[in-house]
């Protein structure tokens, strides 16, 4: 069995932020030479979030307002955890909401998605550097 890791970097221009990465853990996918086997996908961050849906723009905003309603950033002295000086409380619980990781099937050389999925990556207290670590392993 083999494995392969690649750390993939992002710095989003806004604090929350929906960013396609499939083609980014596909090209992944291709440098492990790896056909048979699986990938794990998952934020390095306890205020990001990687998950798998479809790639369309109106569900992206459903989701931010959708998760923005669960977890309104606004007023931040509703969280206890906002009392270190941080302002992310929300962040957090809307990371747990979309899941930290996702792991999906390899076979053929490539990613067992399903019809319209797509792997995201979910920025919740975004403008700053923030990794998505992909780890493939198999034959």
């Amino acid at each position: 069995m083999r494995s392969y890791r690649e750390e993939l970097w992002f710095n989003t221009s806004s604090r929350r932020d929906y960013v396609n990465i499939t083609r980014d853990v596909e090209r992944c996918l291709d440098k492990s030479k790896i056909k048979e086997g699986l990938c794990l996908v998952n934020a390095m961050h306890i205020t990001a979030s990687v998950y798998i849906n479809d790639a369309e723009s109106g569900l992206l905003e459903d989701y931010d307002r959708w998760l923005e309603t669960l977890a309104p950033h606004e007023p931040t002295s509703q969280y206890r955890h906002n009392r270190t000086g941080e302002d992310n409380g929300d962040a957090h619980l809307k990371r747990q909401i979309m899941g930290r990781e996702v792991m999906v099937a390899v076979t053929g050389g490539q990613l067992d998605l399903g019809p319209w999925e797509q792997i995201f990556y979910g920025e919740f207290d975004g403008q700053r550097r923030k990794g998505v670590l992909v780890k493939i392993v198999g034959e």
